[in-house]
């Protein structure tokens, strides 16, 4: 007897029993059945290179203390999957059991994202990186085929130059059918001063390559592949190991906020480097980062160009210092300490400002921004932002109050089922509807953040991704 079947209905049932819509989950988590997978891998890759791939943080487990200390390696992901709960933990490996109890959840449908797959795309190694990605969604699109009317995988896509990620995209499309697709989020290069003299430069010394601005590539033509093919990018790449997130000891500091930093830096790098200009149909979801750093990005974005547009630098451009009245000034309110170094520093006081190349002074120039409202039309269609259901920022989305120009954002609705942030895969949808019991949203607000706004998303580009689903009807009739 199938175990799914022995409890009764849900809280998530029941919330999910009272809404006249579906709920489309953008990012749950399978849990890889690593001996099924490591079969996969040795197909493609071959057993020697196949020895070579790990999923774990087996050298911070290898190290004594001292050398933790001494070489700084970050504390790696702990007991990230929930245990305590069997059941759940099979139905985050199994789809079919997965399919079977996705009513239990509330969920309708569910876009699912790797788990230790999630790393693949950043292995340094090229060969293993892209057999790598290769069997792992050789292996999603074998397991979810049968189940694909209320579950679909996301294919893995390795960004370390555009030709290994345009490979990949036609291979994952074209060959497995798959139509989602999680793309690296940047990638880890040498800083090549420091590569000359150190045998593992990225371990140490490196720069974000965030593929849109200051890259060592032109990573135009994959933007349009994309939209050739059908499919949005969406980006859950951590963030872990950057900046303050360096913790030899502490998980929780290294992970609070990294999926934000992560997800902040990719979709500043697009919208200064002019993608959402050069590509306006293209729509991409940035993952498990929650949506308080959108607002964040997108306000400070407009006010930071009400003040440093092009014609607004004219008021910091040093030409326009009036030099004889700054040195009046300082005679009559600076102090003796102040009148004895003005004589001989001729106007080198400190109170200038750089030579700059008149043509490179509006950093807003690759977008096209003319006037605060470019901004709203090139961020709020183009970017889509993965919440969790127990997020109370979530609201922050739907606030037209607080965001300017009455922008809302489009929040999605991400379960991360599989992971440690959900003990009980049954209280998902439930915990998400409490916006609405506690009055931070609407039912309108919780429509849009369940079921619009993925919709609108994965149709963007593929206005046949729910065809022959469970959600076809009713995607069919909000899209008309």
């Amino acid at each position: 007897m199938a175990a799914s079947t022995s409890i009764g209905p849900s809280k998530s049932a029941q919330v999910r029993a009272r809404l006249k819509h579906p709920v489309i989950d953008s990012d749950g988590h399978t849990v890889e059945f690593q001996p099924a997978l490591r079969e996969y891998i040795r197909q493609v890759a071959g057993p020697d290179l196949a020895s070579r791939y790990r999923t774990d943080g087996a050298n911070w487990y290898r190290m004594t203390w001292d050398q933790r200390r001494a070489e700084r390696p970050l504390r790696p992901p702990w007991w990230a999957l929930p245990t305590k709960n069997t059941l759940d933990r099979a139905t985050a490996t199994f789809p079919k059991l997965l399919h079977e109890r996705l009513d239990q959840t509330g969920i309708d449908f569910a876009v699912l994202y790797p788990t230790a797959g999630l790393g693949v795309p950043h292995i340094r190694e090229d060969d293993l990186r892209r057999a790598s990605c290769r069997a792992y969604n050789t292996f999603h699109a074998d397991i979810f085929r049968e189940y694909s009317d209320r579950l679909t995988p996301a294919a893995i896509v390795p960004m370390h130059t555009p030709q290994e990620a345009l490979d990949e995209l036609e291979f994952a499309v074209k060959t497995l059918g798959l139509k989602v697709i999680m793309m690296a989020g940047h990638v880890r290069r040498p800083i090549s001063a420091v590569a000359q003299n150190m045998p593992h430069p990225t371990r140490h010394a490196y720069w974000l390559d965030l593929f849109a601005l200051d890259s060592e590539y032109d990573y135009d033509p994959v933007w349009a592949k994309c939209i050739e093919l059908g499919v949005a990018p969406s980006f859950h790449s951590s963030g872990m190991g950057w900046g303050s997130r360096t913790s030899i000891s502490n998980y929780m500091f290294n992970h609070i906020g990294h999926f934000a930093a992560a997800g902040e830096a990719l979709c500043k790098a697009m919208f200064f480097g002019g993608v959402t200009r050069r590509f306006p149909r293209l729509r991409c979801a940035f993952l498990e980062c929650g949506v308080g750093w959108a607002g964040s990005l997108y306000s400070d974005m407009i006010g930071h160009w009400q003040k440093r547009n092009r014609n607004g630098m004219e008021n910091y451009n040093p030409a326009n210092l009036d030099r004889k009245l700054f040195q009046d000034l300082a005679r009559r309110y600076g102090g003796k300490l102040v009148a004895d170094q003005l004589e001989g520093h001729g106007e080198g006081w400190g109170i200038g400002g750089t030579d700059e190349d008149p043509d490179a002074l509006d950093d807003w120039s690759r977008c096209g921004i003319e006037k605060p409202e470019d901004i709203r039309d090139l961020f709020v269609p183009n970017f889509y932002f993965g919440c969790e259901a127990d997020d109370p920022i979530n609201a922050m989305a739907f606030d037209t109050h607080k965001l300017p120009l009455g922008a809302k954002l489009n929040a999605i609705f991400s379960s991360d089922i599989g992971h440690w942030d959900v003990p009980d895969m049954c209280e998902v949808t439930e915990e998400a509807h409490e916006l609405v019991e506690h009055g931070l949203i609407s039912e309108d607000d919780f429509r849009d953040f369940v079921f619009a706004n993925p919709a609108r998303l994965w149709t963007s580009l593929n206005p046949d991704f729910f065809k022959g689903t469970a959600v076809e009807g009713a995607v069919a009739k909000l899209l008309a």
